[in-house]
């Protein structure tokens, strides 16, 4: 089995008219992977943070579920993810949670909205820590008024 640089040479070899499409897309394929690798690495660090079980968050759906638990919405939550528009406006609910949760501010809220990616990563490998669910808390405050 060839690996990546030999790939890139056979491709760079070939004189045909495909190759800038085949190059451009081995380099998105690879930038892809790259993407959803540290994206993951860095969920699974912010779950362990939150004594949660890591490998949560590379299952679909239950990585959601367990966000909801870290930040302290109710679990049935998970049924907004699939109503369209509602959609959206739980994500900025939950990411204002998540940064209120690892004890962050409005503009970080803003950062895992836009830019996940990176702010998983920051949040996983850097030192935040979990200061319990924003949410829950939020609702125990508003009870007792």
């Amino acid at each position: 089995m060839p690996n990546l640089i030999s790939l890139f040479a056979l491709i760079l070899q070939q004189s045909d008219d495909s190759t800038p499409i085949l190059l451009a897309s081995l380099i998105s394929l690879c930038c892809g992977a790259i993407y959803v690798i540290l994206s993951y690495a860095g969920l699974w660090k912010m779950f362990t943070k939150a004594n949660k079980p890591g490998w949560a968050a590379i299952i679909p759906f239950y990585n959601i579920w367990v966000m909801l638990q870290i930040v302290g919405r109710p679990n049935w939550w998970i049924i907004l993810f699939f109503i369209p528009i509602v959609q959206l406006i739980v994500l900025v609910f939950i990411a204002l949670d998540i940064a209120e949760s690892y004890g962050r501010g409005i503009p970080f809220a803003l950062g895992i909205l836009f830019f996940p990616f990176a702010f998983f990563i920051m949040l996983g490998f850097g030192d935040s820590q979990y200061k319990g669910p924003a949410a829950a808390q939020k609702m125990a405050r508003d009870w007792r008024g």
